[in-house]
């Protein structure tokens, strides 16, 4: 009787520690892995199409830069703003992303994007 209690209190010892853990924490780390394993897909297409605006957005700046370059060469003066470069030098001014501006610094004489700035909604009577 002395071994089988000397055996079985252990074993009673150790499923009442393995008990007390926090069991919500794992719930929620499961949970968590199901959901990213569901949501993947579209997270990737985001990311995707996120990249794909970015990348045109910075290609299509790196050739304006270019033809302000070629147009002073050509003309023996930068462009004063970017109409004047249209349509000789650029076919169009590049659009760029909602939530961005194009800025022609004239005194680096370079085309760069910028997020534009939100001020804040006020109500008036």
């Amino acid at each position: 009787m002395k071994t089988i209690s000397c055996l079985f209190l252990p074993i009673v010892a150790a499923m009442f520690l393995a008990g007390c853990g926090d069991s919500s924490k794992k719930a929620t780390q499961a949970y968590n892995a199901v959901s990213n394993v569901v949501d993947a897909p579209l997270n990737y297409v985001g990311a995707v199409v996120q990249a794909k605006k970015y990348s045109e957005n910075v290609i299509d700046v790196s050739y304006v830069n270019q033809d302000i370059q070629m147009f002073n060469a050509s003309e023996g003066h930068y462009p004063k703003d970017l109409q004047e470069m249209v349509p000789e030098y650029l076919a169009k001014i590049p659009v760029v992303p909602l939530g961005y501006k194009l800025v022609y610094d004239t005194n680096t004489w370079t085309v760069k994007t910028m997020r534009e700035e939100t001020s804040p909604a006020t109500n008036s009577p």
